[in-house]
């Protein structure tokens, strides 16, 4: 039995190392700084948040309230076992991702998705890819604001956010309570899954049907897993998770506009 777990752990071991070396070698997981450069120095991005930003900071403090209220004091009585002294201020953050996680699910399904949509194609098209965004949208004669070059959608928009990732996310949290290490394989465990879904809009445009992406993302898994790692920690961010969703929308656009390059 010894020799089993020993084996296990070793292969488990191996595994993470290669997933490791295959995130390094790819650099995704660079694109979502790079988004939050690039949309500082575009102001014509800026609107589809700006335009929300109202919306969701409502959102977020509604959510960040009621958490308090209910859950704050009960949390701090579980972690008085587990932090002791430490228990009102570890409660305090971990409520505060909660808040974070349940707010980013919300606006995500009921208030940014078309503009985040409007976002990474406004981002493709700043980058020359105005054919490959013509295959989702009308768009309008040459402009230097590639917002506004922006026209109806001519392809259903992407499904919202699946109670079954909120789901996800709140049971892993308590994975936060083990120092270092805990946050380390919740980040992973998330990244892995939101890797994929940050490209979405990229697989409607290209019209690709469900084995087609499947193939896509195995081919480019560290790439992914990088990327969905990267975005998810900035989105874990209490109060700024919403302007990082937008700033990841323009990191994973960017590098799609460079994966094309690589088609051509």
């Amino acid at each position: 039995m010894g020799g089993r777990i020993k084996n296990a752990l070793l292969d488990e071991a191996t595994h993470a190392r290669e997933v490791a070396q295959d995130v390094a070698k790819s650099g995704a997981y660079l694109y979502p700084l790079k988004g939050i450069i690039y949309f500082a120095y575009h102001k014509s991005l800026w609107r589809p948040f700006l335009s929300r930003a109202g919306q969701t900071m409502s959102v977020g403090l509604s959510v960040t309230s009621a958490m308090f209220f209910f859950t704050y004091v009960p949390q701090v009585a579980i972690m008085a076992f587990t932090s002791g002294p430490l228990a009102p201020f570890s409660a305090a953050l971990l409520v505060l991702t909660e808040s974070s996680t349940i707010t980013n699910f919300l606006s995500r399904s009921f208030v940014l998705d078309d503009v985040l949509i409007d976002t990474f194609d406004g981002t493709l098209v700043a980058r020359g890819h105005e054919s490959l965004v013509a295959e989702g949208r009308q768009l309008q004669p040459a402009s230097n604001d590639a917002i506004a070059r922006l026209g109806k959608k001519i392809k259903k928009p992407l499904d919202k956010m699946r109670p079954r990732a909120l789901l996800r996310a709140l049971i892993l949290l308590p994975l936060n309570l083990i120092p270092v290490v805990g946050t380390v394989l919740y980040a992973y465990a998330q990244g892995k899954k939101l890797g994929p879904v940050a490209h979405e809009r990229y697989f409607q445009l290209k019209g690709w049907n469900d084995k087609e992406k499947e193939e896509w993302v195995k081919k480019f898994r560290g790439g992914y897993t990088g990327l969905g790692i990267a975005s998810f920690v900035l989105e874990m961010v209490p109060f700024a998770s919403i302007a990082f969703a937008f700033t990841n929308s323009v990191g994973a656009a960017l590098w799609a506009a460079d994966l094309e390059k690589t088609l051509r």
